[in-house]
């Protein structure tokens, strides 16, 4: 596997993981907190999550590959739905950084637009999680 190869599979991996964890988060704001306003926010940054070439990453996907796929103990086990919903933005944070990070090797200005993101999610962990 080449290094571009390795570079898109690691791009896959964190716009899924990316998306995962705001549509959690969405989905506690929209039917378990009845969130409005915060739901909306979450999905249209949600669907913003995007980049150019989305097939081109698809492509380079291995998850027989993965040597981390395994469940660890601390993901098998959650508290309540604000230590789902705080385990999930903070997934969506780390993944956005990967993504700002390895954009800059191929598209500086994807790489910024995952930058606002992460930013944007730091902004709406704080509503999300104050109103509890």
């Amino acid at each position: 596997m080449t290094t571009k190869i390795k570079l898109h599979r690691l791009i896959d991996a964190n716009l899924n993981r990316l998306r995962e964890g705001i549509r959690v988060c969405e989905d506690i704001e929209r039917y378990i907190n009845n969130n409005k306003k915060l739901s909306q926010k979450l999905k249209s940054i949600r669907h913003d999550c995007r980049v150019k070439d989305m097939l081109t990453y698809l492509k380079s996907r291995d998850i027989v590959g993965d040597v981390l796929k395994e469940t660890t103990a601390s993901e098998s086990k959650r508290e309540d739905i604000k230590s789902i919903q705080i385990s999930n933005i903070k997934r969506a944070q780390e993944s956005a950084r990967v993504l700002e990070e390895s954009l800059k090797l191929i598209n500086i200005e994807e790489a910024q637009k995952f930058k606002l993101i992460r930013y944007a999610l730091y902004d709406l962990e704080k509503n999300m999680l104050e109103l509890r």
